[in-house]
């Protein structure tokens, strides 16, 4: 053990060493001293633990070669960014917790340009003077939509709280009991009605609601009916709900507020493309309802936003709350958004070039030529097992629950190392691969790679199971 410890360097010797030369002007100084501080430490206690014996080790420059070793690994880690790309092997499209929605590339490209540009965010070029940051989407959202007003925030969270606050506060709103949803992240209507000042009214069942339930519990007090979309869950059976035609026309006939939070908003009808009908946001205002909030990260396929659309004398009282400037988005939201909804002028753009869509409508047999693709290099690596598998990949997101997709994909297995374990050394890899242990096996379905995503899946396996 001493002997060992005697070969145990210096901080300054690492810090002339050739192999971390590289480093020193491409890293913070502090990283590199505390990862060499770091290597030095860990094979101490390993010494001192006796982990590590004499005969593990040759000479002192064997060691030495060691601690380099585990030092590049440190400054590798240390130097990450915590928010960094991962891919999606999970067959989640719509996956909330890596990110949701993807962005188009040329919606990228937009943000870039504008976050490394001054930009004319709230400044009207045709007047020179002051101009609105929400003026950049608003016609564009309209006439998408076919709404006579809209306004965006920074989530659909804020933009149901700002519906409220702006046309409720201190009256009461009358929902469904069967619409009193929590999404993620302990999102519930009731709280966010609270929290605007509102007062929640529940009628019907969870089950069933009929037209006289509202009817008879509206008052002098009520001031809007409110409508929430079941994205993320649904009830079936012995089921019954107000229609939006019908809703809006009580809400009319009383001189109430008909509002409809549609959370995944869609503005492309699904079941055109043989997937089960969801209600889109142009037929929300058709039918007559006042007001429709929508996410722009789910099924639009956009950037984190929430955008409300419905009467002009509605929103614009929003854009005169004061809540709306903790709310509102910034100038890489409308960037990113403006690009997205552009693609919805022409509808056949929309689903060829915004990839949420595309991955959605794209037929089967192109995921199994991605799977193929996938089986036929990892099956050159022979210290696995691998098969092409048919899958079901989902869309994820909160939005459309009951809808499965044919998917394909590989699933990887082994007889000489632990699947759990590489499955946490590929999610801990610097690029980080995310896919799903079923039955034993590692599964990466095809639904949510693209070509890039194979080759780096590849590469990375192909250094062996002891590097990654």
């Amino acid at each position: 053990m001493k002997k060992l410890l005697s070969f145990l360097p210096k901080v300054d010797e690492f810090l002339i060493s050739d192999k971390l030369e590289i480093y020193k002007d491409s890293i913070p100084y502090n990283i590199l001293i505390r990862s060499i501080r770091e290597g030095i430490s860990f094979y101490r206690e390993e010494i001192l633990n006796k982990r590590l014996v004499d005969t593990d080790i040759i000479d002192k420059d064997d060691l030495r070669k060691k601690i380099i070793n585990k030092i590049i690994k440190l400054i590798e880690s240390k130097n990450q960014l915590n928010l960094k790309r991962v891919i999606n092997g999970t067959g989640t499209i719509i996956h909330t917790n890596l990110g949701r929605s993807k962005l188009m590339e040329s919606s990228v490209k937009n943000i870039v340009s504008i976050a490394s540009n001054y930009n004319n965010l709230e400044y009207d070029i045709n007047t020179g003077k002051r101009g609105s940051r929400y003026a950049h989407v608003e016609k564009l959202i309209c006439e998408i939509t076919k709404a006579e007003s809209a306004l965006v925030v920074n989530n659909n969270a804020a933009a149901v709280l700002l519906v409220l606050d702006t046309l409720t506060k201190g009256y009461e709103v009358i929902v469904s009991r069967g619409e009193l949803v929590e999404i993620g992240g302990s999102f519930r209507i009731p709280a966010i009605m609270k929290y605007s000042g509102s007062k929640l009214l529940e009628v019907g069942t969870t089950n069933r609601t009929h037209e006289k339930d509202y009817l008879e519990a509206i008052t002098p007090e009520t001031k809007a009916l409110l409508k929430v979309h079941t994205s993320n869950y649904k009830i079936m059976g012995f089921t019954k709900e107000v229609k939006n035609e019908e809703l809006s026309n009580i809400a009319r006939d009383n001189q109430l507020i008909s509002i409809e939070d549609l959370g995944s908003g869609v503005l492309v009808d699904f079941s055109k493309y043989g997937y089960k009908k969801e209600p889109t946001v142009q037929e929300s205002l058709k039918a007559g309802i006042d007001i429709v909030t929508f996410s722009g990260d789910k099924l639009l396929g956009g950037p984190q936003a929430g955008i409300i659309v419905g009467k002009k004398e509605y929103i614009e009282k929003m854009k005169k709350n004061n809540l709306l400037r903790t709310l509102r988005v910034s100038k890489l939201t409308i960037a990113a958004l403006e690009v997205t909804l552009k693609e919805y002028l022409d509808e056949e753009k929309a689903i060829k070039n915004i990839p949420t869509l595309r991955m959605i409508l794209e037929g089967k047999d192109e995921v199994k030529k991605r799977a193929h693709l996938l089986y036929e290099k990892l099956n050159s690596l022979k210290f696995l097992e691998v098969e092409l598998i048919e899958t079901d990949a989902m869309i994820g997101g909160g939005s459309m629950p009951t809808e499965l997709m044919d998917s394909f994909g590989v699933a990887i297995s082994s007889t000489d190392f632990s699947i759990t374990q590489l499955e946490k050394n590929l999610r801990n890899n610097p690029l980080s691969i995310v896919g799903r242990i079923q039955g034993g096996k590692l599964i990466f379905d095809c639904k949510t790679l693209n070509k890039d995503d194979i080759e780096k899946i590849y590469e990375i396996l192909n250094k062996g199971i002891d590097r990654i």
